[in-house]
């Protein structure tokens, strides 16, 4: 048995990030240390994950048992815009990070994404293989390999589109929908065009923090998962599809039309559906109906920013 005491939490300030420092606080036993890259407070430390030598000083300093790197450039656009950057959060980091948990025999989870793959045969396996069709999946995918090639005790958890709780609408491609539903619901206002093409599995940020919290509660009793797994949520829909959901949570009369064709200026895949079946084998998972999620996320978004 592996007894966790630390846990570092890289990217403790973003969306994955809060949602996993506030499920791994419901351990006593564990001390979780959280970090952020713009500013440091009472609950986190400040790192720059581009800065190799403060990533081995933080390792060194703290000590974690485990290490979850929640921390990445996830934007699609920006990554075709700037793939130097994507490279530095979502490769070499993870490379450095992995490297130093090796060093003091820490268990490593990086966060990967569904974009791996093209979307043209779906479900995907962990052991399917990757052909990614834009910059930020191809940096992603590099990614897994500097962990897999840095350690051989980490893991790799590929998630899909993602939401939870905000401090802005932008945080998630879900919740950034919401000001142009807003919008098209004011008098001969026009109507929000939402994408009616590809097939998402939006996934509760706290649904993810609760499947994190039980690999790490298999790697304290002594079964580590290594390798790849999946999660996501289980109920295929478009951004057409989301956005009517939002209108109806939010309570307006919100005009859509949908848009039947892609038009991202960056490529995306048509449909990653994720195949979690090796982490349900192991009775790892939790699935918050996307309703029920939603409403809790806009409900405890305060009212004077939306």
């Amino acid at each position: 048995m592996k007894r966790l005491v630390r846990i570092a939490v890289i990217g403790a300030s973003g969306l994955v990030g809060r949602a996993v420092v506030r499920e791994l606080g419901t351990r006593a036993d564990w001390k979780v240390i959280g970090t952020a890259h713009r500013r440091a407070d009472h609950r986190t430390v400040a790192l720059d994950i581009r800065e190799a030598a403060a990533i081995e000083a933080f390792v060194a300093q703290h000590t974690p048992d485990a290490i979850v790197i929640a921390a990445a450039e996830r934007r699609p656009d920006v990554c075709e815009r700037d793939p130097e950057l994507a490279r530095a959060l979502n490769v070499e980091a993870v490379r450095t990070i992995a490297t130093a948990a090796k060093r003091h025999g820490a268990w490593v989870l990086s966060l990967s994404t569904d974009y791996v793959f093209d979307g043209t045969k779906p479900p995907y396996r962990t052991d399917d293989p990757p052909c990614p069709i834009n910059a930020y999946g191809r940096s992603k995918l590099d990614g897994e390999r500097a962990l897999r090639q840095a350690t051989d005790l980490g893991c790799v958890l590929r998630l899909p589109l993602l939401f939870g709780h905000i401090v802005e609408w932008q945080e998630s491609a879900v919740t950034s929908l919401a000001p142009a539903l807003v919008a098209s619901a004011a008098p001969d206002a026009p109507a929000a065009v939402m994408d009616d093409w590809a097939t998402r599995y939006p996934t509760f940020t706290d649904d993810v923090a609760y499947v994190i919290r039980q690999m790490l509660e298999r790697y304290e009793h002594g079964e580590p998962i290594c390798g790849i797994a999946h999660w996501s949520g289980a109920e295929p829909m478009t951004k057409f599809e989301i956005a009517k959901r939002i209108a109806r949570a939010l309570g307006i009369a919100a005009r859509i039309e949908p848009q039947p064709a892609s038009a991202e200026a960056t490529p995306r895949p048509r449909d990653c559906q994720l195949d979690a079946s090796r982490l349900e084998a192991l009775e790892i998972g939790r699935r918050t109906p996307f309703d029920e999620a939603l409403r809790s996320v806009l409900d405890a978004f305060p009212l004077d920013q939306r």
